[in-house]
């Protein structure tokens, strides 16, 4: 060591006092050591280290009297000193009392549990304590005390009293221990008190007083178990009538309003057990009508198989019946607009009262029950829909099952109050109200009820319906003023003019009818005037006002170029008999040819070429057969690109396509106009560029060389420029193909380039 003594551990001090760190040693050796030690052996050794045996503390055994004096003096100096510190520790009052009792000082452990008590006298384990010591020492008399002091200040701690009726039990004063239960009951203490009550008396063989306490305890603590339990001690007992008044007397004392499951359960049971069929058949069914079916489940499942051991099938089905009824109820009670549960429910309630002849009041109360849940929304038609059959299945069976005309007038008219018509309406309601007052020989309130339906919601299916309905009892003055609002409401319907023009046919007013048909095709809209047209001819035809029916189709052709107007307009000359009527009719097609030839769609020039083929074969000679034939087209499959909605290429398609001889003859001549064009548009794109001609143009030897014609079965249109001949119109999307160009991006940007793949 230095004797330096600013030299210490940890470093030395400069000269200003500060203490400055030295330089620790560093090891010289780092080599392992011979002998290694882990981790794991330092922790084994020192668990074998804790597990060592430590020798006890030597018990002492004083035998000398004034040694004993003296220990016991420290002992209980001791304890005084931590009592005076914290009086209310019951703990080291226990055990200064316990020491004392230990010591057999009982005088002194008496007077301390005394001392306890006058501090926490509300302490249970101090009395418990207290008691068990008089009792372990046999002093019952002062147990008894302790007892009746415990129980008077604290008289709802069970405890105290179990353990005074079990001291008194033991030492055989039953007597006594009866009177103890009976101070308790007093108090009105909870079931199990109650039991052990119950179970002393039955171990001394005193079922009157058993009976007499059990009285007392169901009144006490009147629930469904306690009950029971009161049954089945007299089940026990062999005592059947008491049983089965324990039962009705606690049906009673529950009451409809509170009947539960069990209880009903087990009284069913027991008279299952006493051979009492029918009436445990009757308690089944009473708790059944009775109990809520949520919580009848139990019952349900019992019922059925009480059934399928002693009814008959009957009343099998009866059961299958009502737990259908049961699964119907959980339906609606989890969605209360569900329609088609409630279908299905007042259906099995309809069929239900048909086959048990039983009374319509439960199907009633299910309709009922299903009407009052309406739509939440006034806007959803398709719910209202499932829900006013509803209310017509009602009105239906009114009239029909229930026989009550005057009841089922009441539900058409709530049902039509509860429509919202200034949405929407249900003609077929209206209708079967109306029909429904026809069937009780009330036309005039029929009537009625339709006009208050047009008034306040006018549709097509009610004008139909009441029309309908007037025609059947030969109203036809009523029809046609129903006709002429009709036309008035809707005057594009096409229907209804063919309708009134049949009806006023039907009564042989032509005149009338015909008026009807000229003011029907001079409508400026009309949604189906193909329809009116075909029925106005027609109705000429069968007149045979040929004529008549010859100028209709040429005012129908002016208005439209169809391809069937044509062929029915040949149809119908070919069907006229008079001497030129294939000529008339060759006519017809002829015209028909130029004019659809002239609209540009070959699909419907093949369908007027192949009908007039058809008719040229039946009626026509070999030679006008065979011109027919030469105009033919044919078939031909060509390629042409799809594009998207933004423009882009999609790729190729196949298609077929027709030509027609006298396309063919017409097409060299096209080509070769729409080539010149091209050559002339690109010689002055050049000559704007500042460019010279890189080539002349071709000569007419050249143009007229049609290169390699492709293959008819594949063949492909020659696209050809626009009239203009640009190399480029500007586009900024997909505006239909143009003959010859491309619609793409390229160096000028969006637009329609001219095909150099397709020339």
């Amino acid at each position: 060591m230095s004797d330096d003594p600013s030299a210490v551990a940890g470093g030395a001090l400069n000269p200003k006092g500060a203490r400055t760190h030295t330089k620790m040693t560093s090891v010289k050796n780092k080599s392992a050591a011979n002998v290694q030690i882990t981790a794991e052996q330092l922790l084994r050794e020192a668990q074998e280290r804790q597990m060592e045996a430590v020798a006890p503390t030597p018990r002492q055994n004083l035998t000398d009297p004034e040694e004993i004096a003296e220990f016991r003096m420290k002992q209980r100096t001791h304890f005084e000193d931590a009592i005076r510190k914290n009086r209310g520790l019951v703990g080291n009052w226990i055990k200064y009392a316990a020491w004392e009792d230990k010591n057999q000082e009982y005088a002194r452990a008496r007077s301390v549990y005394e001392r306890a008590l006058d501090v926490e006298y509300r302490n249970v384990t101090l009395w418990l304590k207290y008691a068990e010591m008089e009792m372990r020492q046999k002093q019952v008399n002062h147990a008894r005390n302790i007892w009746d002091r415990a129980v008077t200040i604290m008289p709802r701690v069970n405890t105290f009293w179990q353990k005074y009726t079990y001291m008194e039990e033991i030492i055989g004063n039953v007597v006594n221990a009866r009177q103890i239960f009976e101070r308790w009951m007093q108090w009105h203490p909870d079931e199990q008190a109650w039991q052990a009550y119950i179970n002393f008396e039955f171990r001394y063989q005193e079922f009157d007083k058993v009976r007499a306490v059990y009285e007392r305890f169901v009144l006490t603590h009147g629930e469904v178990k306690h009950w029971m339990k009161y049954a089945v001690f007299e089940t026990k007992q062999g005592e059947i009538v008491n049983a089965r008044a324990i039962y009705e007397r606690a049906c009673e004392y529950f009451g409809e309003d509170n009947m539960h499951p069990d209880l009903y359960f087990a009284f069913a049971r027991f008279e299952e057990n006493c051979k009492e069929h029918d009436r445990a058949r009757a308690i089944y069914q009473l708790a059944l009508s009775k109990i809520p079916k949520a919580r009848a489940e139990k019952l349900f499942d019992a019922f059925a198989q009480y059934e399928k051991k002693y009814g008959d099938r009957t009343r099998v089905e009866g059961v299958i019946v009502n737990k259908r009824k049961f699964m119907y109820e959980e339906e609606v009670k989890q969605n209360p607009t569900n329609y088609d549960a409630w279908f299905d429910y007042v259906r099995l309630s309809e069929e239900t009262s048909r086959e048990e002849g039983g009374s319509l009041d439960d199907t009633r109360e299910v309709y009922e029950r299903a009407i009052a849940n309406s739509p939440p929304s006034s806007t959803d038609k398709n719910l209202w829909r499932r829900y006013i059959y509803l209310w017509i299945n009602y009105a239906i069976f009114e009239e029909l099952v229930a026989k009550d005309p005057a009841r089922a007038r009441e539900v058409y008219k709530a049902a039509l109050h509860l429509i919202p018509h200034k949405v929407f309406t249900f003609a077929k309601v209206w209708l079967l109200f109306a029909k429904f007052e026809i069937r009780q020989k009330d036309v005039k309130a029929a009537r009625k009820a339709l006009g208050v339906a047009l008034g306040k919601c006018p549709t097509e299916k009610l004008y139909k319906g009441y029309i309908e309905l007037e025609l059947q009892l030969r109203e036809f003055d009523n029809c046609r003023q129903l006709y002429n609002k009709y036309l008035q409401f809707n005057p594009a319907n096409c229907q209804t003019w063919s309708k009134y023009a049949e009806l006023e046919a039907i009564l042989g007013d032509i005149e009338r009818a015909r008026a009807i048909y000229e003011l029907a095709v001079g409508q400026p809209l009309l949604d189906m005037p193909e329809v009116l047209w075909k029925a106005y001819i027609d109705f000429e035809t069968e007149l045979e006002q040929f004529e008549n029916a010859r100028e209709l189709y040429e005012r129908l052709l002016k208005k439209t170029n169809h391809v069937k107007v044509w062929i029915s307009y040949a149809d119908f000359e070919g069907s006229v008999e008079h001497d030129s009527t294939v000529e008339q009719t060759r006519h017809v097609y002829e015209t028909g040819e130029k004019e659809v030839k002239r609209g540009g769609d070959k699909a419907q020039r093949l369908l007027l070429l192949e009908a007039w083929k058809d008719f040229e074969e039946d009626c026509g000679s070999a030679d006008s057969t065979k011109r027919v034939q030469a105009k033919m087209p044919r078939r031909v499959r060509r390629r042409r690109e799809i594009f998207a909605d933004d423009g882009t290429s999609e790729g190729w398609e196949e298609y077929h396509d027709y030509i027609f001889p006298d396309e063919e003859a017409a097409g060299p001549n096209l080509k070769l106009l729409n080539m010149a064009k091209m050559w002339k548009k690109k010689q002055e794109l050049m000559k704007l560029s500042g460019n010279a001609p890189a080539a002349a143009a071709p000569a007419s030897g050249e143009a007229d060389k049609d290169p390699d014609p492709p293959d008819e079965a594949a063949a492909a249109p020659v696209p050809t420029a626009s009239e203009d001949g640009a190399a480029f119109i500007t586009s900024d999307k997909f505006a239909g193909s143009k003959p010859g160009y491309a619609f793409k991006s390229g160096e000028k940007g969006v637009g329609y380039y001219i095909d150099e793949t397709t020339q």
